[in-house]
């Protein structure tokens, strides 16, 4: 039975999210501010937490949610909220939410979308090293080594080669890189990517060592072991 963390002050709408998840096989336990929904999610051990955005008092929904990750509770939260801007989505994402979901809704789309977060926390802690020829990089530690070295890696270094390594063998897009890394829309003024991208190689590719990242002008990057 899934144990579902459910933080939100409107009564009616908690006590509507509980009888949904209790329908459908979990087990629930309710907080109605963030401040009381830190320690429960902090002290607690929960498959998922459903979020309300705008809760009262000093500790907001996205408030709660950074403390949360502040403290290393990797538990997958569905962020709730009447703003549906895609701004507002943007920064319920940004700031560690898995999930947004606008109000109204419906329960079956809830329970869905909380399925959905619960199978990849579990096909995640499944898969804790990636490989890709020397290179192995921890899911756990956010660390990476190459041919047995470690790899002294800023925490955005980390995210471009963890993104890198996941779709080894493929073209990205300088685009696709922005995006799903620096969550920004990509404009071509910038040359972000391609200053990180720099960096990667130089602390990738040891004296010795096959270059593991080539560019493919015109289209990106390509991680492989095949140069």
């Amino acid at each position: 039975m899934s144990k579902i963390l459910v933080v939100e002050d409107d009564v009616g709408t908690a006590s509507e999210i509980e009888a949904a998840l209790v329908d459908h096989g979990c087990s629930v336990t309710q907080s109605l501010d963030g401040r009381d929904g830190l320690v429960k999610a902090i002290s607690g051990t929960f498959d998922a937490i459903v979020l309300d955005r705008m809760l009262p008092g000093t500790l907001d929904g996205l408030g709660m949610l950074a403390a949360l990750r502040a403290a290393s509770v990797q538990t997958p939260v569905l962020i709730l909220s009447a703003l549906s801007a895609v701004d507002e989505r943007v920064r319920g994402l940004k700031a560690g939410g898995d999930d947004y979901l606008t109000k109204p809704f419906e329960a079956l789309e809830l329970t869905a979308r909380l399925d959905v977060l619960m199978r990849r926390r579990t096909s995640a802690t499944q898969e804790t090293i990636l490989r890709v020829a020397d290179l192995e990089i921890n899911l756990l530690t956010h660390t990476a080594t190459r041919a047995g070295n470690a790899i002294d890696l800023l925490p955005r270094e980390y995210q471009l080669l963890e993104y890198l390594v996941r779709h080894s063998g493929q073209i990205v897009t300088r685009t696709m890189m922005f995006e799903e890394v620096w969550h920004y829309r990509y404009g071509e003024a910038t040359n972000v990517i391609d200053v990180h991208i720099s960096k990667l190689r130089r602390k990738l590719d040891l004296p010795g060592l096959v270059p593991l990242i080539r560019t493919l002008r015109g289209s990106g990057y390509v991680l492989d072991a095949t140069n």
